[in-house]
């Protein structure tokens, strides 16, 4: 297992490399710039402000600086906030982020796993159509139209649960954006797990397992439900990440302190330094959670680290 997650970290660093480079370049390529405002800088202000942030080298030194910037972990200055670095600000937003996005992969976790085994022990059923006609809502409906229609509803018509912001981050402030964010996971796990359970349990050692007398929920959860979860663990990797990188609009909407809402303002402000820091702390993220992923699948199949 040791030898199989280090050729699996060692492999991520060309895909990092690579994605790196493409966004920086892309960035500095487009239209527009840091200091550009409705009411232009003078001439000597505008030159001082790109000696100072190296703006005034050719994009090959500037990008040879950068990296060597990353390699001692360094993210760099933010462009238009002169009281914190890219660093700082991420470290102000994560934990937001963090805790919804987190509630958000549990939430999606355990309702797509139940309810895509319940779809597979009662298959072709009234019980079975109603899950699928409720988890695939949540796929089929974009959360940016979800989003508006809680608010809505439990928010102005109830006045049940907060509108947006923050508050003093309890219960009530996430249930909606947790759950506009775990919709269309819990519709996509459900739907993997239920025909995953359906073809294990229709396996040849699910029948000797049933024929030797062991009761059905013993069946399940002891010989079937692990083999099972084998797609779906394959999954989550992908989906931590959007859920994490999906939670910007979601911030964005319900007004939640995250790094969402750094990225927007930087892009819109075309803060280079803020938004590549941002695209690589989500990308070194998501590399993580796919190893992660990786190594949980390894131990699912053993088979996989073989080959």
């Amino acid at each position: 297992m040791l030898r199989y997650a280090t050729f699996r970290l060692l492999s991520t660093i060309p895909v990092l490399l690579i994605a790196i480079t493409a966004c920086f370049f892309i960035l500095r390529l487009a239209p527009g710039g840091p200091f550009d405002q409705e009411r232009a800088l003078p001439p000597a202000v505008l030159a001082n402000l790109r000696a100072y942030y190296h703006l005034d080298d050719t994009l090959i030194v500037q990008y040879l600086r950068y990296l060597g910037r990353l390699a001692q972990f360094d993210l760099g200055p933010s462009f238009t906030t002169k009281d914190f670095t890219v660093a700082q600000q991420i470290a102000i937003g994560l934990p937001y982020t963090l805790i919804v996005g987190g509630s958000a992969f549990l939430l999606a976790m355990v309702a797509g796993v139940i309810s895509g085994v319940c779809g597979a022990l009662y298959q072709n059923r009234w019980a079975d159509y109603g899950i699928a006609a409720v988890v695939i809502t949540g796929l089929v409906v974009p959360n940016f139209l979800v989003a508006p229609i809680l608010q809505l509803i439990f928010g102005v018509k109830l006045d049940w649960l907060p509108v947006g912001g923050w508050g003093d981050g309890s219960l009530p402030y996430l249930i909606m954006p947790v759950i506009v964010l775990a919709l269309p996971h819990i519709a996509r796990i459900s739907r993997l797990m239920r025909g995953s359970m359906i073809e294990t349990l229709n396996a040849n050692f699910i029948k000797t397992a049933t024929a030797k007398g062991i009761g059905r929920r013993r069946t399940v959860i002891g010989h079937a439900l692990r083999p099972a979860l084998t797609p779906v663990v394959s999954y989550l990797g992908p989906a931590a990440g959007y859920l994490l990188t999906g939670s910007i609009v979601v911030e964005q909407i319900f007004g939640i302190p995250g790094i969402g809402r750094y990225f927007i303002n930087a892009a819109l402000n075309r803060d280079y330094g803020m938004v590549l820091g941002t695209v690589i702390f989500y990308m070194v993220l998501i590399v993580v959670l796919n190893l992660l992923v990786d190594l949980a699948y390894a131990w699912l199949d053993p088979k996989v680290r073989t080959r």
